[in-house]
């Protein structure tokens, strides 16, 4: 059996490590502790909204994947998407992640290389 980390450490570790490369993150809503889903809302300089969450690849492997609405350049649309997936999955952890190349601290943390 391999060990496998919980989503609150991943969210920890995730956040503490763009914090120390001079970024700026937060949880905006806490899961499950031990295995709930991972949605990043990443800008850079705040602007340039995405969202990003971990699933399976193409290739079957694990893999960041693109999520969130059509129009991300509506604040409030971006808002309501994150929440109205709460709803849905209170299980779900959201953290904003405010740092160039989001997606790649997200990776390393998450070892999705």
């Amino acid at each position: 059996m391999t060990g496998r980390l919980t989503s609150a450490m991943l969210v920890s570790a995730l956040v503490r490590r763009v914090n120390q490369a001079g970024g700026s993150a937060m949880v905006l809503a806490k899961g499950d502790a031990t295995a709930g889903g991972i949605l990043c809302l990443a800008y850079q300089k705040g602007v340039d909204p995405r969202f990003f969450e971990r699933g399976l690849g193409p290739t079957g492997l694990p893999a960041l994947i693109a999520a969130g609405p059509q129009d991300m350049g509506d604040e409030q649309a971006v808002s309501d998407y994150w929440q109205r997936r709460r709803k849905f999955d209170g299980d779900l952890w959201v953290v904003e992640l405010d740092i160039a190349d989001a997606e790649r601290f997200a990776a390393e943390v998450m070892n999705l290389y």
